[in-house]
């Protein structure tokens, strides 16, 4: 059964299928990409140009065809030797936009992701201190020294967590912490 049903699926799939240059799909396509020549199947089956290191082979030429490129192409179908180096230049030009050292070359785009980060970096440091200078409140006067060391003895005098906590740690015989390098 299942078996029938794949062999269906794969019979209904390449029924629909639709070669490179017959009508369809590719109409848009060619209103798009002009008369440029459809080399392959591309980076996503699309006739679409772009200089890509993983997937360096493009479904169209960069350029149209002109007289030029035209009696290039012919005469490269012949012997390699015999071309020039100028003509083997203009042949790969005519197909590709750039050299792979050309588009893998760095650009300088670090420089503008730097100063874009910095600038929101200090925009938001400036916006920190000016919230804090002018719309919080000071901090109440139990943050300063002589109130947390009033709360710390108040808490030890109520024998907070006497197991584990502060407590554990204090001599009530001493009046003074425990020596934590004898345990």
């Amino acid at each position: 059964m299942a078996g029938r049903l794949l062999a269906l699926s794969a019979r209904a799939v390449t029924a629909r299928c639709i070669p490179l240059g017959a009508c369809g799909a590719h109409d848009d396509a060619r209103a798009v990409i002009g008369n440029r020549e459809i080399v392959g199947f591309g980076y996503n089956g699309q006739a679409n140009y772009a200089d890509r290191s993983e997937f360096p082979l493009p479904a169209i030429r960069w350029k149209e065809p002109t007289p030029d490129i035209t009696a290039l192409r012919e005469k490269e179908k012949g012997d390699w030797r015999k071309l020039s180096m100028e003509e083997k230049k203009a042949l790969y030009r005519a197909s590709f936009r750039q050299t792979f050292s050309e588009f893998k070359a760095p650009t300088g785009e670090w420089k503008s992701v730097v100063g874009y980060s910095l600038f929101f970096i200090s925009l938001g440091l400036w916006l920190f201190m000016g919230l804090k200078l002018f719309v919080y409140n000071p901090l109440p006067e139990t943050f300063d020294e002589e109130h947390k060391r009033a709360q710390l003895r108040r808490m030890l005098d109520l024998r907070v967590n006497p197991i584990f906590g502060i407590s554990s740690k204090w001599d009530y015989e001493k009046d003074d912490w425990k020596n934590i390098a004898a345990f």
